[in-house]
């Protein structure tokens, strides 16, 4: 029994009593619920990437947006790409680290795997995906890919044609038309 204005008011109406009232709170939604978790998933790899120490690869989250990266990688020694720092941005989907983000080469580079539009043909970032793998891993991939001896296994076939007469020169050659492209 509740007192309303003075008069007298059964809750109960009949044998079922009546719905008291309750705060309004949403229940969470499976988005934000994957949201959260993607969310802990990103925080985490930024953190094991800060620790890391590995020389030549970073990435940090855009201006407030965890979802939009920024990273660079420098040329390994040794090869036509050293001591170029590259520029890359980094997408992260919802469903992040189920599906793989997309990586994009923001400075020019010439090489088979990459595109003129920055799109990089890597296995990992496309069929080879797999959940286990971090923004660490990816960026050590991309420096590797860099490095890699191995031109036949391309994307763009007219980079390796330029490549393979190339390589006929000296280092010196190649890493000045390496230079000379990313100016363009």
């Amino acid at each position: 029994m509740a007192t309303v204005n003075g008069h007298t008011e059964d809750r109960y109406q009949g044998n079922t009593p009546a719905a008291a009232p309750t705060p309004k709170q949403p229940f969470p939604t499976a988005k934000s619920v994957d949201t959260q978790s993607v969310l802990k998933r990103l925080q985490s790899e930024l953190m094991a990437l800060m620790m890391s120490g590995d020389s030549g690869i970073s990435a940090f989250p855009e201006e407030e947006n965890i979802f939009c990266w920024k990273g660079t990688i420098t040329g390994s020694k040794d090869t036509v790409f050293e001591g170029t720092e590259y520029k890359l941005s980094l997408s992260f989907p919802n469903d992040y680290p189920f599906k793989p983000p997309k990586v994009k080469f923001e400075t020019a580079c010439f090489h088979p795997n990459v595109d003129v539009y920055g799109n990089i043909c890597l296995d990992i970032l496309q069929d080879k995906w797999s959940s286990a793998y971090d923004v660490r891993t990816i960026l050590l991939s991309i420096q590797s890919l860099l490095g890699g001896k191995r031109i036949s296994s391309h994307c763009y076939a007219e980079v390796t044609v330029i490549l393979k007469c190339t390589l006929k020169f000296s280092r010196n050659k190649t890493n000045r038309l390496t230079r000379a492209y990313i100016f363009l």
